[in-house]
Parts: structure tokens; sequence; C-alpha cells
């Protein structure tokens, strides 16, 4: 005998506390797709912007393809219209009213949707997940935002990075402690980007430390980071080793190289190679 089936319910959340939570939840998902459309819907379209154009009725005329770099885009039965400098909805009245003009279609529904933006991209590069080049799309614009989309400065990368930003003609370099803006709740450092602007993350600094020491290597250098400390980032000295007498090597202007002695509370500097000698007895 077959099994009885039972007719599949959809579970829908039935408390009070349970509703109203996902009804909450529906609203932030209704938000975050209409504040996307607003931001395209308000993008200024430019060479190299990829569009898909749609015309209600008139499947003939959908057309995707790239503005020109004169601005223009070919367009069935009006030929080459210029669309660089205006909005998508803009860019469909423009288009409405050229077909209209030529009697092609009568009172015409136009779309005009981004399919990809060029005209409007920062590059983000050096120590990032994924170094590139990002588009703006009116949303988010912000340094921190653009460095999340890029997956953030990886291990390797310095908290402090290098914006190369035209402003008014010029082009000016501005170093940005990127923590800091987070730290010290100050969002005037976290600069709105404009097209063209570069995103540069150099690697972090370095200090090495071999001898008797549990883990020897290359380290990152922390703010601040006192000779004990890089001890501790390399597991402590070996039972052979002494704290007494550590010695740093350090660069002293462009080539000189100083082997200096120093003690446990003083500041490692970048580069700085860190020897722990075994203990006489």
């Amino acid at each position: 005998m077959a099994a009885e089936t039972k007719p599949l319910k959809h579970q829908f959340p039935s408390s009070p506390s349970a509703v109203r939570w996902f009804a909450a939840l529906m609203c932030l998902v209704v938000i975050a797709v209409s504040d996307k459309a607003v931001a395209q819907s308000r993008a200024i379209l430019g060479p190299g912007d990829s569009v898909r154009v749609t015309v209600f009725q008139s499947p003939d005329l959908a057309t995707e393809a790239r503005i020109s770099e004169r601005g223009t885009l070919a367009f069935p039965l009006i030929g080459e219209i210029t669309l660089a400098g205006l909005s998508p909805s803009d860019a469909a009245a423009r288009i409405a009213e050229q077909l209209v003009q030529g009697k092609f279609v009568v009172n015409p529904q136009v779309s005009v949707n981004v399919v990809d933006v060029r005209s409007r991209q920062v590059s983000i590069l050096g120590q990032v997940a994924r170094p590139g080049r990002y588009a703006l799309d009116g949303a988010r614009n912000s340094l921190t935002d653009m460095l999340a989309l890029a997956g953030g400065i990886n291990a390797t990368g310095d908290d402090s990075i290098t914006l190369m930003a035209k402003r008014g003609g010029k082009t000016q370099t501005m170093e940005i402690n990127v923590p800091a803006i987070f730290r010290s709740g100050d969002l005037s450092r976290d600069i709105e980007l404009q097209a063209g602007d570069t995103i540069f993350v150099p690697r972090a600094a370095n200090f090495y430390i071999y001898g008797e020491v549990q883990r020897p290597g290359a380290y990152r250098l922390e703010p601040a980071m006192t000779v004990m400390q890089a001890l501790s980032v390399g597991g402590g000295v070996t039972p052979r080793g002494t704290e007494r007498g550590v010695k740093v090597n350090r660069r002293v202007g462009d080539d000189a190289i100083r082997k200096l002695e120093v003690s446990l509370n003083d500041r490692v500097q970048p580069g700085d190679v860190i020897y722990v000698a075994e203990r006489l007895f």
C-alpha cells in the first residue's frame, strides 16, 4: 500500500514577535532594493558605460550597447544619439523624443538601465584582497565603502593608506589612517570618492627577529611596539637565550647599518633586525 502523503505547508512565523521580526526584515530588504534603484536612476551616464534600452511593446528596438568615447549610443531607427551627461531617466526621455520626432513610434515608453559602469570608477591598488577598478554607484562612494568592496586591507597591508584625488583641477595626495577613523569616530576623514581617484594600500613595515627565540622570522611592526613585545611575538626567549644584551641591527640614513644594544622598553623601528644571544652559563 502506498504511503499516505500529506500536503506541504509553508512555514510562516506564527508568534507576534516572529511576525514583527519578519516584517522588519522584509522592510529592510525593500529599502535596500529601493536605495539601489534610486542610486542607479540618479547616476550620470558617461563614455564606456554599458546600458540596456527597452521600448514597451517594441522588442525589435531593444538595445544593449556601450556608450562611445564621443558620448553617443547607436540606436535603431534614430542612429547615433548623445547620452553622456544624462541620467538614465533623462536618456530615456531623449530617446523617446527622437522616436516621436522621427514618427517611428507613437507615444513610446522607453526605459534605460545601467548594465556596467566604466565612466565613474576608482582604482584600488596594493595590499587589498581584490585590487582593481570599482564603479561608483552613488550609494557607496566613501573611502571605507570602496575598501570593503575590494575585500578590505589584507594582513600584509598598512593601516595608513594613500589617496590620490583630483579636486579643483589639482591632484592631491593624502595619507589616511583607516583604523583611526573608527577609533575616533571622526568620519570627516572617510572621504567621498570621485571618478578617477586612486587608493593605494602599502605593505606594512616589518621587523626581523632571530637567535634564541622560539619562532624566528619576519613579523608585522605594530604601532609603538617595544622590544619586549617583539620578543613575545616571536614566541619568547628559548631556555638557552637571555634577554640581557639584546642587540638590534638598524639602518641609519640611506645605507649605514649600525649594531645597537637596546633595552626591552625601547621602540622597534621599521626594518630592525633583533638578535637574541645565547646565555653564557
